[in-house]
């Protein structure tokens, strides 16, 4: 079966809040999909062909986050990595009827991309809209926000670099608050973001209608931090083995289009075995 070509000029919406930015005629459709991890370090000024400020979307979903900053910031480049393919493949097609060559997406964890392939120090902008907080209990090693990913988040970071990272998960806020102001000068929002009033991503648009209370917030790089020490320090956090909430799990089958789910689907991981502390 051929693929569905849509109109120019057509727009979509999710949950009656429209996708950023429209189809454009065919010929001007972009290329965006980065099949294949390269090995090593990602060598960005020749994968986007120019320099330009470099942003990473961690677990980026059908792309709607990620669309925003690309149409609003051409002069950035963007990657996007998820470790579900469907939703890689809908949002790179969601890219690519945009034009939007100032875009890549990758199937690839946040971790391993952060330790394996991203140099220190050179992104501009990391961001990582509602990870997975797993709820089973043999699922807790997959929780991604852990102190050592937030060293790895700092270490790919330029000094003063930003992080922005937003969950509808009280608990797993909870912690994430109590270890996020050793690696970043941390604040919390109290509003939407200016630019998506309506909601930032799919997820948040269900938590949103339902009522759920969406937590933000952003930080930059602490400069006084140099990667080694910043391992030390991370060595010496607790690690996310709280209870999660799985009253929380109809919004993860909501966010799948109703497929069931326990909590195993979502490609917001990344994440490593959690190891016991002394």
């Amino acid at each position: 079966m051929s693929e569905f070509i849509p109109e120019a000029g057509s727009t979509e919406d999710e949950f009656g809040v429209p996708v950023p930015g429209q189809v454009l005629p065919q010929e001007l459709w972009a290329r965006t999909a980065l099949r294949k991890m390269p090995e090593g370090v990602l060598d960005w000024d020749t994968l986007f062909g120019r320099p330009a400020e470099r942003i990473i979307d961690i677990g980026c979903g059908n792309g709607r986050s990620m669309l925003l900053g690309a149409l609003s910031r051409p002069e950035c480049d963007f990657l996007g990595v998820d470790i579900l393919p469907v939703v890689i493949r809908y949002a790179t097609r969601r890219a690519n009827h945009r034009g939007l060559s100032n875009t890549r997406w990758a199937v690839i964890g946040g971790r391993e991309l952060l330790l394996n392939h991203t140099a220190s120090g050179s992104i501009s902008e990391v961001h990582c809209y509602h990870p997975q907080p797993w709820y089973r209990r043999d699922q807790v090693s997959r929780r991604l926000i852990t102190p050592e990913f937030l060293s790895l988040v700092h270490r790919a970071l330029r000094p003063g670099g930003r992080f922005v990272l937003q969950t509808d998960h009280p608990i797993y806020w909870s912690y994430m608050l109590k270890i996020l102001p050793y690696f970043f000068d941390w604040r919390e929002r109290s509003g939407p973001w200016p630019q998506a009033p309506q909601g930032m991503t799919r997820r948040e648009l269900i938590a949103t209608q339902r009522g759920l209370q969406i937590f933000r917030g952003e930080g930059t790089a602490k400069c006084n931090l140099d990667p080694e020490r910043a391992i030390q320090v991370a060595e010496s956090l607790p690690l996310p083995v709280f209870n999660a909430d799985r009253r929380l799990l109809e919004l993860d089958q909501l966010e799948q289009g109703g497929r069931p789910s326990a909590g195993a689907k979502r490609g917001r991981s990344g994440g490593r075995r959690l190891r016991r502390r002394r």
